[in-house]
């Protein structure tokens, strides 16, 4: 595990009832500290579990609509309004790394495109454009990812099949114990990887959760067990 733990900073001149400190999870929150090399945010839409990997990865000096520390291009709306207001405690520092953010993947995938040369042998030989948007967030998974660094995901399930999200399991699986993974996701299948840390945005100030206490939990169990009567009173409101 590399990153330890990080703090809000604060000062007098903080607006409390401004974005991003408007948050309920931010304005709550001091500090959080990382006991695992694989780490979940999880919450609601909202919650602000993107907004505070977002600024990680700005820290980490990552491209925060995604990318590693030598990407270099503009999307709108990528500016990491928190990033300038944390502070990150390492043991070891490490900048080796990769902030997979699911809603600009596609700007991402835009930009190798120009690089041109030997640049997608790191993401399977091809273009990502020409692989469906799933095939290229496995890509990205299998042939980006590697040891001594750390992975910022966002909602990376959005792409994903059950399936293929059981593929990115495994692929955490054979790097966890080299590489530190925090991610924001809504999966209940991604949230069941055994011993992760799961830290639930919904409450405040943010704290530890048990993955069958979590609502992605709850609500998909009930489901999937009661679907009929679920959907009936769903639909009877």
């Amino acid at each position: 595990m590399y990153l330890r733990s990080l703090e809000i900073l604060r000062d007098e001149q903080t607006d409390l009832d401004r974005y991003p400190f408007s948050i309920p999870a931010v304005k709550r929150l001091d500090r959080l500290s990382f006991r695992s090399n694989v780490t979940f945010f999880v919450g609601e839409n909202g919650s602000g579990k993107s907004t505070l990997l977002e600024a990680i990865a700005y820290q980490c000096g990552f491209h925060t609509a995604g990318g590693g520390r030598n990407n270099y291009y503009d999307v709108d709306s990528s500016h990491a309004a928190l990033g300038e207001h944390i502070r990150l405690s390492w043991l070891p520092k490490i900048t080796n790394g990769f902030f997979m953010r699911a809603e600009t993947f596609y700007h991402f995938a835009s930009h190798l495109d120009t690089l041109g040369g030997d640049s997608l042998r790191f993401y399977g030989g091809r273009s990502l454009h020409e692989q469906s948007h799933g095939e290229a967030f496995l890509a990205l998974f299998r042939h980006r990812f590697g040891k001594k660094a750390i992975y910022l995901l966002d909602e990376p399930e959005a792409a994903l099949s059950p399936a293929r999200q059981l593929a990115l399991l495994q692929t955490i699986k054979e790097l966890e114990n080299n590489a530190q993974f925090i991610i924001a996701t809504h999966s209940p299948i991604l949230l069941g990887y055994p011993n992760a840390q799961l830290l639930n945005f919904d409450v405040q100030p943010v704290q530890e959760i048990r993955y069958e206490e979590t609502m992605h939990y709850i609500l998909t169990r009930r489901f999937l067990e009661n679907r009929k009567t679920v959907l009936r009173e769903l639909f009877d409101q």
